[in-house]
Order: structure tokens, then sequence, then C-alpha cells
């Protein structure tokens, strides 16, 4: 595992030289999903406890297939994912990132007084709230954080110029540029 996945995320839909080649790049759900069944596998051997491996892969493939859902169709940059994982520095890492439209872009459809990131991130992570109306959906993202702060996890969740840091509370704020689309990394140090 690169040390540098956070990095190699944020660059990955941004290069000139976008590599379609990479380990990391999940063009379609279903090469995301059998890279996700891969991830489960290796989290076991890791001596992860088998409840945590599955809500480990349920929270990133929550997050992951939230990128295509909310983007088919309206991609604003590459169509895919960035997915990686593995330790970092002895902490588990798990990230995940788009070039889609942004939390922002989705909701602002179905929520249209939503002013800003921050607001959207705020409401993604609190309401029953759903970018595909008029579909009952909308509970992603709350099953998300309620995992992170049960098992002691830590998430940072950027998407254009806010940032959601989620563990045993709920830090929701702006960050110096934007990110276009979504950028995900989830941590667990006890591994």
């Amino acid at each position: 595992m690169n040390k540098d996945i956070e990095k190699q995320a944020r660059e990955f839909f941004a290069a000139e030289n976008f590599d379609k080649n990479s380990e990391y790049y999940c063009k379609t759900r279903d090469i995301f999903q059998a890279r996700l069944d891969k991830m489960i596998i290796y989290l076991l051997k890791e001596q992860l406890k088998e409840e945590d491996a599955y809500i480990l892969s349920a929270i990133a493939g929550e997050i992951g297939n939230n990128s295509f859902d909310h983007n088919l169709g309206s991609w604003v940059g590459e169509i895919g994912i960035f997915f990686a994982y593995g330790k970092v520095n002895n902490v588990l890492t798990i990230v995940l990132a788009d070039a889609g439209q942004g939390v922002y872009k989705t909701l602002k459809k179905v929520k249209p007084e939503l002013k800003n990131d921050i607001e959207a991130l705020r409401t993604a992570f609190n309401e029953k709230i759903s970018g595909r109306a008029p579909e009952s959906r909308g509970n992603g993202l709350k099953f998300v954080k309620a995992n992170i702060k049960d098992r002691g996890m830590h998430l940072d969740f950027y998407s254009g110029s806010a940032k959601a840091e989620l563990n045993y509370a709920e830090k929701i704020e702006a960050v110096n540029g934007s990110y276009q689309g979504c950028l995900a990394i989830i941590s667990l140090k006890k591994i």
C-alpha cells in the first residue's frame, strides 16, 4: 500500500495523464464491487473482527455506490471512482474519490434552499434526504455516520469547499480550496 494514497486520490482525476490502468481506478460499479469483496478478505487476514470488517465494507460500499448512483448521466469529470485501502503508518485507511458533481449540486435539486457546501454536508449526514427524489431513500450517510461513531472509526469527507469530520463527534467546516466531486478517507487505528 502506497503511503500517499490520500494524495493520489486528490490528484487522480485532475491529472492530465489520467491512469486508466491504475489498480485503484474502478470505472464501473461491478469493478468496484469486486474490489470491495477483496477488501473484506484483506481485512479478515489483518485480524479485524468479522463484524467490523463487514461494517467497514458496508460503509465503503455506501460511499462508493453513492458516487455511481448520484452521478449517473451527469459526471463532471472521468466516470468511475478511486478506491484504495491498506495500512498507512499502522492505521487501516480506506480512500474513495470521484470526479462527480458533489453533494451540494446533488442535494440542491431536491432541497433548493441549500446555500453552500457546508449546509449540503450537514444535511447529507443528518437528514433523511436523497438526491434521487422522488425515491424514498436517504439513510445511507446516516448509517455511515452512526457506525463511524459507534465503532471508534474516523471519517474525513470532502465535497466542494467543505469537510465533514466524523468520529465520536461531528464537525463540518469550510476548507481552503475546493474538491470536485467527493473524497472520503476512513481510518481505523484498532488493527
